[in-house]
């Protein structure tokens, strides 16, 4: 059986992670003008995000935090009733 507050937290710190370096590779130029252009705009699908501020920035990590908590428990959810045995 998993624990939500274990695996909850294991999925904040690896969502978080990624999100920050996803939000660093934005300022690297690896890609074409018209990429990094793409890349800027999907960031700004969140609600109140803005290519680049610290509110919008710590507005992302709360986003995150949330998505990742939701996310952990609909998997403990589905991973502890798939164990659950039923009595014939």
């Amino acid at each position: 059986m998993l624990q939500l507050k274990r695996y909850g937290w294991l999925c904040v710190l690896g969502a978080e992670a990624a999100y920050v370096l996803c939000v660093l590779g934005g300022f690297l130029p690896l890609r074409s003008a018209r990429g990094i252009e793409l890349h800027h705009t999907i960031f700004e699908t969140f609600p109140g995000f803005t290519w680049i501020s610290f509110g919008s920035f710590a507005l992302g990590v709360i986003y995150m935090f949330v998505f990742a908590w939701i996310f952990a428990w609909y998997m403990v959810w589905m991973h502890n009733t798939s164990l659950v045995k039923t009595e014939k």
